[in-house]
């Protein structure tokens, strides 16, 4: 396939040919943000393997920087060292912490600062950062003392946080939220006593994994591992972390092989968490030709390389409130992956996908109609009508780095080329995204 740049940002796509080869998909963009939060607060120096040198990692480091934290460039291939700084040593910052377009950074963030006794914290955005929701946060951590202030009643961005001591709580989270539990979990380390939280299903536990193995005294129970108790007291100490492959990511090739004819992909080195996985359960209710290789343990994560060969005559699939927490972040490409479905595929229970960097289930219904899919848009997902004949478009990521690489994607299938307005947001999680296109597509 041939990408060539029209402008700074408007990229033409080229339609036909197929994927194929071996590719390593950035590291998993979730693990990244929690490696540097995590050795900040920890003594002694974290190393870590593989993390994501995109713009949302580097802006939660870029914040941890101004609090006093040492670390080390952030680039390809480059193994960065976080000095941590423990848990009290977090200084007050001299500049407001600029988050960027990360909602990840300024939500964990938040839990990080709450704590901190005596010491004020202003925390800014992007404009589409200051347009979501941060009160899902702000509100459970007043439930332990916290004060944090911002626009629309502390629910946008700019935030001011002035850091008190927290009391421990039984916290119920009114969805499955990695970043809301993982917020909590970074206040209860300080907090008088300790805090409980319960989820109504099964979230990310990224943050879970990673602090018990800094030293955390955290323990998972109830139905489901759904309860998370944290006692406070415990020192972090540093680790040596090995971040694998986003399935995030991963999941743009995975698609693209099963759709595209003639294709088939290898993924190495991909995170396999359970949390994560719902692509590949999803998958296997279309009947895609795939198989997992070489799955192994590393840093207390699974992972492995994911083979899929095209199959024709995939089936539609059903995706509901159940499974989303495990597949939040797939939902746009598994939208394209509806599209060549033998039937109608059906979204629900996805309203979070409103709050993302751009409200997704809106801009993947208004971009793919231009490429002439027949979807129908609710309150809380999608109805997507398979067997579709696409046409080149004039396309628009719209600022948002999945529906630019999910646009890119249906792109392959369309009879003829397409133009993709604002394509650098791809880097956001993908720095590579483009490059690597170029080499499978043949």
């Amino acid at each position: 396939m041939s990408l060539t740049s029209i402008n700074t940002s408007t990229r033409k796509l080229k339609a036909g040919g197929r994927i194929s080869g071996i590719v390593r998909v950035p590291g998993d963009k979730s693990i990244s943000h929690r490696a540097l939060l995590f050795g900040a607060i920890a003594e002694g120096e974290t190393t870590i393997e593989g993390l994501l040198p995109a713009e949302d990692p580097i802006s939660t480091a870029s914040c941890l920087r101004l609090m006093g934290v040492r670390i080390s460039p952030i680039s390809q291939g480059e193994v960065v060292h976080v000095e941590g700084v423990g848990l009290e040593g977090l200084e007050e910052p001299k500049e407001v912490l600029n988050c960027g377009n990360s909602g990840t950074t300024m939500r964990l963030i938040l839990g990080l600062l709450v704590g901190r006794q005596g010491k004020h914290f202003v925390l800014t955005g992007d404009k589409s950062l200051s347009k979501r929701p941060m009160q899902r946060v702000g509100q459970p951590l007043k439930l332990m003392g916290a004060q944090v202030r911002g626009r629309a009643n502390g629910n946008l961005a700019p935030l001011s946080v002035y850091g008190q001591q927290l009391r421990g709580a039984v916290i119920g989270t009114p969805i499955a939220s990695a970043q809301v539990k993982s917020a909590i979990l970074l206040a209860a380390l300080t907090a008088e006593g300790p805090t409980t939280v319960i989820e109504p299903a099964h979230s990310r536990d990224h943050s879970e994994r990673m602090l018990k193995a800094f030293g955390a005294n955290l323990h998972i129970g109830g139905e489901m591992g759904r309860h998370i108790n944290v006692m406070p007291g415990a020192n972090l100490k540093s680790q040596k972390i090995v971040v694998p492959g986003d399935i995030s990511s991963a999941a743009f090739w995975l698609v693209a092989a099963a759709i595209t004819p003639g294709s088939q992909i290898t993924v190495k080195n991909v995170g396999l968490n359970p949390t994560r996985t719902g692509v590949l359960e999803v998958m296997k209710e279309m009947e895609v030709d795939f198989e997992i290789l070489n799955k192994q343990d590393i840093a207390g994560e699974p992972v492995g390389d994911i083979k899929v060969t095209y199959g024709n005559q995939l089936k539609p699939f059903k995706i509901d409130a159940e499974i989303i927490p495990r597949l939040v972040d797939e939902v746009p490409i598994l939208t394209v992956a509806a599209l060549f479905c033998n039937g109608d595929s059906q979204i629900s229970g996805a309203s979070e996908l409103r709050v993302k960097e751009t409200d997704r289930l809106a801009v993947m219904a208004r971009q793919l109609k231009l490429m002439g899919a027949n979807i129908e848009e609710h309150s809380d997902g999608l109805t997507i009508h398979g067997d579709n004949s696409l046409r080149g478009a004039s396309l628009d990521s719209e600022t948002d780095h999945r529906v630019a690489m999910s646009l890119a994607i249906a792109a392959l299938l369309a009879k003829d080329d397409s133009k993709l307005a604002r394509s650098e947001a791809a880097a956001v999680s993908y720095p590579d995204f483009w490059n690597d296109l170029e080499r499978l597509q043949n």
